[in-house]
């Protein structure tokens, strides 16, 4: 029983993540030189990452006669991310109203280290509108892959992908196939790679406590604390409605990406697990073509924890350092922030870089303050990695159900014996699921 645990990728993962906080209190100095190792298998991750968006998205295009389809799924992609995104911005600010989070912090912004965030707010001078849509245009074709730019990478997969559709079906279908088998490939990398995440999350972990330590995280618990219950308000509440009108529970999906969940908790990042979640969708019935259209766009315009971060984490600031905001600069702040998360990725440290951008438009509250965030930054950008994945797969599943190409079967024996509406009772067998855990675990 035990070895059969101890066999399963997450729980390998868990134990690595207990030992690397454990590594982190004791030995703080060994545990801050543990980065390598975190941060190596997050590269070795992102080294497969553009390929397996290119080549999935490619062949959803290519093989799909109906080239109006495949427009269609990205408009109500969009369309969904816009809502669900907002909804996201506006309880991470009404949260903060409410609680009045950073009230009696007086922080004096005179006295904070500038120099600790000049990096981000440099980053975020360079941020507008016209940077967005030029940064869509990569410089060459191989430029896209070489930067690793997923929203690069998805327009050269779109383009690639009509111009593959709009062959004769003789060089359509061969190419078609190619493409596949391509894919297959570096899924197989992924597959060998996320065999190393127990190693990655301990050293990630490890690198956080040691280099942090707990006392930064105390310091600023209120804010944590906040940000931790209301990203859960929004899994449970908001993103659970949806899933319950899809026709499943919230709970029972957790559960069923939990060895996801963990390697994203063990190296904050949500790219370490695109291929994985890409392939998990597919095994609860949704469409290859939606997930290879939704997944990978939903990294860049679908951040629900981002967006919850940059209000909440806005708000802080202007209460700690008793800024008062009048009702449209905090209408403001919204509307940027609307654009500002659509430039952040999966990566580790986004989160911080689109708040910089977003404070630079609200020039009452000091962008200097954001160092009081520097020292929590990391513990923030865990829950944020891991409510993006979560509303990522709770989109994709909506949006295959809004088209219609939702295996209610797929769905019900993944995930348990509860039916979708209209479907009739069928038993639910123990099926096996990807990373070697099986739907009765």
């Amino acid at each position: 029983m035990i070895r059969r645990a101890l066999s399963l990728l997450y729980v390998q993962v868990l134990i690595a993540i207990v030992l690397g906080v454990a590594v982190g209190v004791i030995w703080p100095q060994t545990g801050a030189a543990l980065r390598p190792l975190g941060d190596g298998f997050v590269k070795l991750i992102r080294m497969v990452i553009a390929p397996v968006v290119f080549f999935t998205i490619v062949h959803g295009i290519a093989s799909v006669r109906d080239a109006k389809s495949v427009g269609r799924v990205g408009i109500k992609a969009l369309a969904y991310f816009e809502i669900v995104s907002t909804f996201a911005l506006v309880i991470g600010l009404c949260v903060a109203k409410i609680f009045k989070t950073g009230s009696g912090f007086n922080i004096d912004p005179s006295q904070m280290n500038a120099a600790a965030i000049q990096g981000y707010a440099q980053k975020a001078a360079n941020d507008s509108v016209v940077s967005h849509f030029m940064a869509l245009i990569p410089d060459t074709f191989v430029g896209a892959f070489a930067n690793g730019d997923l929203l690069q990478v998805l327009v050269l997969a779109v383009l690639t992908g009509f111009a593959i559709n709009a062959l004769p079906d003789k060089l359509r279908e061969p190419i078609s196939h190619s493409v596949d088998s391509l894919s297959a490939i570096f899924f197989g990398i992924v597959s060998i790679v996320v065999k190393a995440a127990p190693v990655g999350a301990f050293g990630a972990m490890a690198f956080t406590i040691g280099a942090y330590g707990f006392g930064s995280l105390l310091r600023l618990g209120e804010l944590v604390a906040t940000f931790y219950l209301t990203a859960l308000f929004f899994v449970v509440v908001v993103l659970g409605t949806i899933a319950r009108f899809c026709g499943f529970s919230i709970f029972r999906f957790i559960a069923y990406i939990r060895e996801e969940l963990l390697i994203v908790l063990g190296t904050s990042s949500s790219e370490s697990v695109l291929a994985q979640i890409m392939r998990k969708m597919e095994a609860l019935g949704a469409s290859p073509k939606v997930v290879g259209i939704t997944v990978p766009l939903g990294y860049s315009f679908n951040l629900d924890g981002t967006n919850i971060y940059m209000t909440l984490a806005t708000m802080f600031l202007a209460y700690a350092t008793n800024t008062d905001l009048t009702l449209g600069q905090e209408l403001t702040i919204l509307l940027v922030a609307m654009l500002t998360s659509k430039g952040a990725s999966g990566v580790t440290g986004a989160g911080f870089i689109t708040l910089a951008a977003t404070l630079s438009v609200i020039p009452d509250i000091p962008i200097a303050a954001l160092a009081v965030l520097i020292g929590i930054d990391k513990f923030m950008s865990e829950v944020r990695a891991l409510t993006n994945l979560i509303g990522n797969g709770v989109a994709c599943l909506a949006i295959s159900r809004w088209e219609g190409e939702l295996d209610p079967v797929k769905l019900r024996q993944a995930m348990g014996p509860k039916p979708m509406a209209g479907a009739g009772p069928q038993p639910a067998p123990v099926v096996s699921l990807p990373g070697g855990a099986r739907s009765g675990d």
